[in-house]
């Protein structure tokens, strides 16, 4: 959509609570790119749901832009949380009274120059942060919810892996980010089919969480019946 598929995501979210049964009270926001290592419990505390805060949304540093949809009278800027809709815990009460003023916010944003340069790929996230403040919902920030590798060295106890960085080493282990590595694991070298089974661990000295993932896919791969046609086709 104007070449930002993204903008589906809210519009489908209403549509899917419009004329989907869903029986459960609270629902999980995820991506095909989370890999859960632990099980997760329900991390939201009653109406407050349960959010991850990222480290470039950054709502206060583009008070300028946010006020055009969150207006000074509706409070200080810092009601913003510094999050996407992914992941989230939240009720499904209250994501059928924000998914609509999130449809909305992202299509005035895209629409608006100043905020579509300076929100790029992520303007979604900050329509969702947007809209959760304009019907007064805070979240509960969890930094265990999820790690992003290479930047987050060890899973933990944390719930999921978010695979959205490129992971580039050399072969001793070193971090060569920007730089095509001698061992690397990027979704985006798979963009024309799914990676083959079997893809090669990182070299040592290489952290944990990136071990972890690269080992999870390759046990996916390995389970996942039909893997190779899946690949051939």
């Amino acid at each position: 959509m104007r070449g930002y598929i993204v903008l589906n995501r809210p519009w489908a979210f209403v549509q899917w609570l419009e004329k989907a049964t869903i029986d459960e009270e609270y629902i999980l926001m995820a991506e095909p790119d989370h890999i859960f290592v632990n099980p997760l419990p329900n991390l939201a505390h009653g109406d407050h749901p349960a959010g991850y805060s990222f480290s470039y949304i950054k709502p206060a540093a583009h008070e300028k832009i946010i006020r055009k949809y969150y207006p000074e009278e509706r409070g200080p800027v810092t009601k913003v949380d510094p999050i996407g809709n992914s992941p989230v815990i939240i009720k499904k009460s209250i994501l059928e009274e924000i998914s609509p003023t999130w449809v909305n916010i992202s299509l005035r944003m895209k629409d608006d120059h100043e905020s579509d340069k300076a929100f790029g790929w992520v303007l979604e996230m900050y329509a969702y942060a947007v809209a959760s403040a304009l019907h007064g919902v805070r979240h509960v920030l969890r930094k265990d919810f999820m790690i992003q590798p290479p930047w987050d060295l060890e899973v933990g106890k944390r719930f999921i892996i978010h695979y959205t960085y490129g992971c580039d080493f050399n072969l001793k282990g070193e971090l060569t980010y920007g730089k095509i590595g001698e061992w690397r694991f990027d979704k985006r070298s798979y963009l024309s089919g799914p990676p083959p089974k079997n893809l090669s661990l990182p070299p040592p000295g290489v952290p944990e969480s990136v071990v972890r993932l690269v080992k999870m896919v390759n046990e996916a791969t390995a389970n996942i019946p039909d893997w190779d046609s899946i690949n051939r086709g």
